[in-house]
């Protein structure tokens, strides 16, 4: 039952059309009353401290503290300052007569702010769940056949030999995995797993791998990535990478500044050593690193180019979603304090930008994406492309018009990234 709970859809199911009701009806019993002069002067007042008040969480936590690294965009503003001022109609209301009202202004605060909370939710798209929303996973094991030597070979023209059989299934499958920090002893949540149509027939082909990252603060979910493989797959007799998303953050407030770190453990480690290790193990991938691929989305993006720099023989494509610049970005000041202890030159080492000038790896492929409309994410993006190819790295910079830094500049980077990645992994055919 409390999983039922937590996988109730919080995007377009019936819990936010019931609440967003629910906050209509509150507003109209609290506002349709006799206009005394009293009450308007209550009601003005309610107006000027609900606004106030959304300013100075605007001034402080956008402003001065920069919590979030960019502005927040005018519909979550205006989702911020519905829920002040409706908590304040709530707090004028209370111990007025008749009593119902009192009952109808103390139950429409939580109702105003959960309002809010789904409405700012909805403006990115990505927790498309309860759950998601509460950084809590919903287990769903997937059964895994641990594959033979004998399985491992594989077809780098695969586009070009698979058809897909009779009674292959036609969405892939999604679910929960426990990948151990064996090695790391990084403490990891599930992670997600992807599995393509062709990867769930009889005789499966032997498929190249994708390790894909999500955003801080965020939940290792296969959702976005498996919902647009689908597509993918659907054109492509089936094919398409396995998938597995696994926890780069071990809490969803964590920023683990994609390194290993004493304060939030060797999570560079996890994710290059313990999660291919079990991938390795336990799925039917190609061995062969040609193939493999790390993606990441923000903060997971960010991890994708340094891992992906730093261990080019593991992965030798990239594909970073409106990734972050550098450890850090969103708080540098307070990163080169507690992290570095105001060494800025051993800060600055650990910038993946620093490291593209100088990097010779020939096999690399690195792809960038962000939206026009995300200005920072995209100068980040458009600089690093320019860099990386410069440098000599086979680089593309996909553009994408418009999408913010939520779930529009996610697909989009996917669809773009994955047509390019697409005959780099032997999925489609060259150019």
């Amino acid at each position: 039952m409390f999983d039922g709970v937590l996988s109730l859809d919080v995007l377009s199911g019936p819990l936010p059309v019931v609440l967003y009701g629910c906050a209509a009806a509150i507003l109209v019993a609290l506002l349709v009353r006799r206009p005394t002069k009293r009450w308007l002067l209550r009601a003005a007042l309610a107006l000027v401290v609900g606004l106030a008040a959304a300013v100075a969480v605007w001034l402080v936590c956008i402003r001065w503290l920069n919590l979030f690294g960019e502005s927040l965009g005018a519909g979550n503003y205006l989702w911020v300052a519905a829920a002040f001022c409706g908590v304040a109609l709530c707090v004028v209301s209370i111990a007025r007569r008749p009593r119902w009202r009192t009952i109808v202004a103390i139950v429409g605060i939580p109702v105003f702010l959960l309002s809010a909370t789904l409405g700012i939710n909805a403006n990115y798209g990505l927790n498309r769940t309860l759950g998601g929303l509460l950084a809590i996973t919903v287990p769903k094991p997937v059964a895994l056949a641990p594959p033979t030597s004998a399985d491992l070979r594989y077809d780098s023209t695969l586009w070009k030999h698979w058809k897909a059989p009779a009674g292959m299934p036609e969405h892939g499958e999604v679910g929960t995995v426990r990948i151990p920090g064996t090695v790391s002893g990084f403490h990891a949540r599930e992670a997600g797993l992807y599995l393509p149509p062709a990867a769930r027939v009889a005789h499966p082909p032997v498929l190249p791998l994708v390790v894909m990252m999500m955003g801080q603060p965020g939940n290792p979910d296969p959702e976005p990535i498996a919902t647009v493989l689908d597509r993918f797959a659907a054109s492509h007799h089936g094919l398409a990478p396995i998938v597995v998303v696994p926890d780069q953050l071990g809490d969803a407030t964590h920023d683990t500044l994609c390194r290993d770190t004493t304060r939030f453990g060797d999570v560079e480690t996890y994710i290059t050593e313990d999660v291919p290790a079990w991938a390795e193990k336990n799925l039917a991938i190609t061995h062969d690193h040609r193939f493999w691929t790390v993606a990441g989305y923000s903060n997971g993006g960010l991890c994708a180019l340094s891992f992906g720099l730093r261990h080019p023989d593991l992965f030798a494509n990239i594909l970073d979603i409106s990734g972050e610049e550098f450890p850090g970005a969103e708080h540098p000041d307070a990163t080169l304090h507690d992290e570095f202890g105001g060494d800025q030159a051993a800060y600055d080492r650990a910038k993946p930008f620093t490291w593209i000038p100088t990097f010779a790896h020939p096999g690399t492929t690195v792809i960038f994406t962000a939206c026009a409309d995300d200005p920072v994410y995209h100068h980040v993006a458009l600089r690093g492309s320019q860099l990386a190819r410069a440098a000599g790295i086979n680089t593309a910079f996909v553009n994408i018009p418009r999408g913010g830094h939520g779930i529009g500049a996610l697909n989009g980077g996917l669809d773009g990234g994955l047509a390019d990645l697409y005959p780099l992994l032997g999925l489609a055919a060259p150019g």
